[in-house]
């Protein structure tokens, strides 16, 4: 223990070649006044000093990009003259408290831009008793706030689109029973003028109900897209004489489409829904007439957008623009668009879902939707879909061809489905067009039928089911017992059907209608799906 205080003597003694260097890069008063000054020229944030009665003393050059003053125009003047109003109280409060020897204090209040928006500032300052001088150094929070905003709404819809899908799941479940039976009720009374009417109403209202539905799906971004590889100068080719007719004579539509266009890959038949959609709201907008532009181009969102915008990944987009000249929206009203039933039409006018479906579409093909309107100066909606490295094949070449179709048939049908009612609707359909049907209401009970002797020609089945087996799962077991086993799925809805299931086995959408179904079976069976 006798060498201990030796050691700590040793530690404390400082050489003199070392006093001497210490000495050497002590910062004397003049070069700390020059880095501070430095500081004060260059920082972006903005640096206050202000007197005991809170007039502006010095001011860093950074206000000329902040709040839009030069340093001049504020010196000598009151900083009350620049506050937001509502924040003055609560700015003179936290002055109060640092004078009181609570000597840093961080807060935030905004000030009003030279132009008169209003400028968020998060603060730090400090009171100097010798000087009687606060030192304040602020941060403009706009970009940051923005982003958070922008953050807050993207969960938002999220949250609106989780509901909104889950409705429209269940909801599809009913109509698909209202649907179904009304047609079979519709057979049981042909010749019956009056009941044959009642159930046509049933029917209307069903299919109504369905379109509905297939629009909330859509913002949810739960429907199953048709992709195809598309060139956007085609589709809006094709949508224009369309256009015309529905848009009327005291609205002009122009075109301005871009050479070169890259491809695209999403559902034509979206494209042309949100094109009607867009130009018809443009023309709700110009009730006195205008102009229309529906462009398209090449885009490349790089990573300074993608920074202002929390839902881009940077990269190559081709963007299909539709720009009017009508009322335009106010920054609230921008806000809310693309919400489910948000309107500002009055009632019996629009369903609020135009929009909405819209970004749900977009949204799901892995694309981009941009707002940019000013009341009474009209609105244009960007449409920024991915680009693709496949060539568009023309689209006459990619319409659907519908065969001629058998609507009968002789061979056995397992129809998987946990919902009684729905189960019960395809099963007498099936059995109505001359098929044996089997039936289970999951999967692990269907793959005890699967597991057995009995001959099965098609597997039916629904893509989510309870019990730990969803139909996926159910037909890849069932081909390891019966290889080669056709199936068609069926749902009416599933984050699964897009990219997750076997894209070798056909989907048919609920609701479906007996044709629907028949044609469906047929196709599968006869191998032409």
């Amino acid at each position: 223990m006798s060498d201990q205080p030796d050691r700590v003597s040793t530690a404390r003694k400082t050489p003199p070649a070392a006093t001497s260097a210490a000495s050497a890069h002590t910062c004397t008063p003049e070069a700390e006044h020059s880095i501070n000054a430095r500081i004060f020229e260059t920082s972006l944030d903005l640096i206050l000093v202000v007197d005991h009665k809170g007039n502006f003393i010095r001011v860093s050059p950074s206000c000329a990009a902040i709040l839009g003053y030069q340093p001049s125009e504020l010196v000598g003047r009151s900083a009350a003259d620049y506050l937001y109003p509502e924040d003055l109280d609560n700015t003179r409060n936290e002055m109060r408290l640092a004078r009181r020897g609570q000597d840093m204090r961080n807060f935030e209040c905004r000030y009003l831009h030279k132009d008169g928006h209003i400028v968020p500032l998060s603060w730090t300052g400090v009171w100097s008793e010798p000087d009687q001088q606060h030192f304040f150094i602020g941060r403009d929070m706009s970009e940051r706030i923005a982003l958070e905003s922008q953050l807050r709404q993207a969960l938002k819809m999220e949250a609106i689109g989780r509901l909104t899908g889950g409705i429209a799941h269940d909801f599809n479940n009913i109509l698909a029973v209202i649907i179904g039976m009304s047609e079979l009720l519709a057979e049981a009374v042909h010749g019956q003028a009056k009941l044959a009417a009642l159930v046509k109403t049933i029917d209307e209202a069903a299919d109504r109900g369905a379109q509905l539905v297939q629009r909330l799906l859509a913002f949810a971004r739960k429907q199953p897209l048709e992709r195809r590889v598309l060139d956007l100068n085609e589709i809006v080719t094709r949508m224009i004489a369309i256009l015309q007719r529905t848009l009327g004579e005291d609205i002009t539509l122009k075109a301005a489409l871009g050479d070169g266009l890259w491809p695209t890959s999403t559902d034509p038949s979206q494209i042309e829904d949100a094109l009607l959609n867009l130009a018809v709201n443009a023309r709700d907008a110009m009730p006195a007439g205008g102009q229309l532009v529906i462009e398209t181009a090449n885009v490349r969102l790089d990573e300074e957008y993608a920074a202002h915008n929390v839902d881009v990944t940077p990269g190559d987009y081709v963007a299909l623009i539709v720009s009017d000249t009508g009322s335009g929206m106010e920054p609230d009203v921008i806000e809310r668009a693309f919400e489910p039933f948000f309107t500002t039409k009055g009632v019996g006018h629009g369903s609020g879902l135009g929009l909405s479906m819209v970004y749900g579409f977009v949204k799901q093909s892995g694309g981009h939707v941009k707002i940019y309107s000013e009341a009474g100066h009209g609105t244009s909606i960007k449409l920024y879909l991915p680009r693709t490295a496949t060539v568009a094949p023309a689209i006459a070449d990619t319409l659907a061809r519908i065969p001629e179709l058998g609507a009968v048939g002789r061979e056995t049908i397992l129809v998987v489905e946990d919902d009684d009612a729905v189960r019960t609707v395809a099963i007498n359909i099936l059995q109505g067009l001359g098929y044996e049907v089997r039936q289970a209401d999951d999967g692990r009970a269907a793959l005890e039928i699967l597991q057995g002797t009995g001959e099965i020609d098609l597997l039916f089945t629904d893509l989510v089911m309870p019990n730990g087996m969803n139909g996926r799962e159910l037909l890849r077991k069932a081909r390891e017992h019966r290889p080669g086993l056709k199936a068609l799925f069926t749902s009416g809805y599933s984050e699964h059907v897009v990219g997750e299931r076997d894209a070798s086995v056909p989907l048919l959408g609920k609701p479906y209608r007996k044709q629907q179904l028949a044609e469906a079976v047929r196709n599968v069976l006869d191998g032409t799906e």
